[in-house]
């Protein structure tokens, strides 16, 4: 039970970091702090839930496993950035290079193949 506080706390402070610099992915982390409250503390879990804009979408994925086409978007957006990030700061380093390319390419993928919401 603390061990699942533990997670919840350590993700939703990465995540909060996420609110003031805008690269930094928030909602993921808040997806893993949520799931980790869920079986910790439900009402820190709710509370992650009734943030206005970032809540239902984190309660819709992890109640099931749907994302809705604007997170779609958003998340495949910020992965692109960060691919363009990459490859220039990494280009002259190709097993870094591919290595990151790859990480992005998976989650591109895990994106791509959620269900919509509501379909």
């Amino acid at each position: 039970m603390w061990s699942w506080r533990i997670l919840g706390v350590i993700a939703f402070a990465f995540g909060a970091i996420g609110l003031f610099i805008p690269i930094w992915p928030t909602t993921v982390f808040w997806i893993v702090a949520a799931l980790a409250f869920a079986r910790s503390n439900p009402a820190w879990a709710e509370w992650i839930y009734n943030r206005p804009k970032i809540g239902p979408p984190i309660r819709l994925f992890v109640e099931t496993g749907a994302l809705t086409r604007a997170a779609k978007v958003a998340a495949l957006t910020g992965m692109g950035l960060a691919a363009c990030l990459v490859g220039a700061l990494l280009w002259r380093r190709p097993v870094p290079l591919g290595i990151g390319l790859s990480v992005i390419a998976a989650g591109a993928v895990f994106v791509i193949t959620r269900p919509k919401a509501g379909a």
